[in-house]
């Protein structure tokens, strides 16, 4: 049986696409990706759909590379609401708990402290994990609760933006698959209140800061722009990709000759002259230093590939 062809256009590069609120990350996928015409892509950390902010948008190859943005840590600004509880930690949710606010900042911040550090954290039923081959969410909206495993996590930094009356605004800079309506809930019942989250933004996922994040309305005018100068549009959005290398630039490096390169695009293992710490190393080729993918280097200078792309050059900006 011969495979659907395929009307898209090849492409390869990362979008921080600045997600909206009320958006699904899928359905924000689905809308980038038609917007760039693009063969293949997926989106890395999915953001509930009342959150906003940073959802790397990987294009062709670099999905490849996508589990070490899953890996990387996050930057998240969110606003709890404090003396109601819900079902869903957040306020999508129906309220399940109504009590009054009465603790002191020394109080706060001694219940802040505890979730500062490495925890162990059970994730919300309302979350995308699975549980015997189903999303729990699909399970909570059953009203079915199902047995989850506690996961280690780490909050690097957990600050006060703002707390007025049943406001509470932090900052909360941690590892991967931390949950944030987790954290929110924990607290508002750690202060005797209840709390859920009424507004969470994605504000970074290492290594990008937060200002290379593109809106879909500034996608949609260029989408247009394009239309009245009647230009192709990729001339317009193409420039706003990252580079596939960009994910591992903190990795070291291993340039190869061209003939050497040949034999890690086949598969083969290689042996290396200078030899890094042994690890994860980014491998390019030649004197223009092209990326062609990443490798890991053994004790005895072995370098191994690990994840190749195919006729790739690192040419955006």
């Amino acid at each position: 049986m011969s495979r659907p062809r395929r009307y898209g256009r090849d492409i390869h590069g990362i979008l921080l696409l600045d997600k909206p609120e009320g958006l699904s990350s899928n359905s924000a996928l689905q809308k980038v990706k038609q917007l760039y015409n693009a063969n293949h892509a997926g989106h890395t950390g999915t953001l509930d759909p009342l959150a906003t902010g940073m959802l790397p948008i990987c294009f062709g190859e670099a999905t490849k590379f996508s589990r070490f943005l899953l890996n990387s840590n996050k930057l998240y600004r969110v606003i709890a609401k404090l003396g109601q509880r819900t079902d869903t930690s957040d306020a999508t949710g129906q309220v399940v708990k109504h009590r009054p606010v009465h603790f002191t900042s020394t109080q706060l911040n001694a219940a802040l402290n505890k979730f500062r550090g490495n925890l162990q954290q059970i994730p919300s039923m309302y979350s995308a994990l699975k549980y015997q081959g189903k999303k729990l969410y699909e399970y909570a909206r059953k009203g079915i609760n199902v047995p989850r495993k506690s996961r280690h996590i780490t909050v690097y930094q957990l600050q006060i933006i703002h707390w007025e009356q049943d406001t509470l605004e932090l900052e909360i800079y941690c590892s991967k698959g931390t949950y944030i309506r987790t954290i929110i809930d924990d607290l508002g019942e750690l202060l005797g209140c209840g709390a859920h989250v009424s507004y969470l933004r994605r504000l970074h996922v290492t290594p990008y800061p937060t200002e290379r994040m593109v809106t879909l309305q500034h996608l949609q005018a260029l989408l247009e722009q394009a239309q009245a100068q009647t230009i192709a549009l990729n001339k317009l959005i193409d420039p706003l990709l990252i580079p596939i290398d960009s994910v591992v630039n903190h990795y070291p490096e291993i340039n190869l000759s061209s003939s050497v390169a040949s034999n890690i695009k086949q598969g083969r293992i290689v042996q290396v002259i200078t030899m890094p710490t042994p690890g994860i190393v980014r491998i390019t080729e030649g004197k223009e230093r092209n990326f062609i993918g990443i490798g890991v280097v053994a004790h005895n200078g072995l370098l191994a590939p690990q994840r190749l792309v195919i006729n790739y050059k690192s040419t955006l900006n």
